[in-house]
């Protein structure tokens, strides 16, 4: 709930501050209107960057992939008790 409560607050303020500069005319008329355009433009650049950040500081866990290839086992193992085709291997 504090996610919203601060997402909806900083969309309060960003339209407070798009309609004082609509009111303003302290930037041209046909700037003023494309700042929303410029701020979902540059959101999505941001998300872009913390995914690529994020896939390059990505952990590897050698522990826990062989904890899941022996889960990957017992479970093919339960299948073919149980009659299910599991593929070649």
């Amino acid at each position: 709930m504090k996610h919203v409560l601060k997402i909806f607050s900083l969309l309060v303020v960003i339209s407070a501050l798009w309609i004082g500069l609509l009111q303003a005319s302290i930037i041209p008329q046909s700037h003023t209107w494309l700042l929303p355009i410029y701020f979902i433009v540059s959101l999505g650049c941001y998300g872009l960057l913390m995914v690529g950040v994020g896939l390059m500081r990505f952990p590897t866990c050698p522990q826990e992939a062989l904890l899941l290839q022996q889960d990957i086992g017992e479970a093919k193992d339960f299948l073919k008790q149980r009659g299910v085709d599991v593929g070649s291997e």
